[in-house]
């Protein structure tokens, strides 16, 4: 039986840091997130002025995108998400 999430978990689940195959609904769900991410990274590019400011925030979409894919292909305590047929 699954835990629940606990936000306060200090324990990570075996999987965490296991390469995951995401399925092919998750690999289609993945593509279409890193394009939204892409997206905005140019209107963030154009729009923002050049200086540490614009590094840190296209730096950190970056790292939202990289969690994005994550939380596609893991539940909340690390274990593989398993998608419905």
């Amino acid at each position: 039986m699954k835990k629940p999430y606990n936000p306060r978990m200090t324990e990570l689940h075996d999987d965490t840091f296991e390469y995951l195959r995401p399925t092919i609904e998750q690999i289609n769900r993945i593509a279409t997130v890193r394009g939204a991410f892409k997206i905005m990274a140019r209107e963030l590019g154009r729009l923002l002025p050049d200086g540490p400011d614009k590094t840190y925030t296209l730096r950190h979409l970056r790292e939202c995108a990289m969690w994005a894919n994550v939380s596609i292909t893991r539940e909340a305590d690390g274990s593989p998400r398993k998608d419905p047929k």
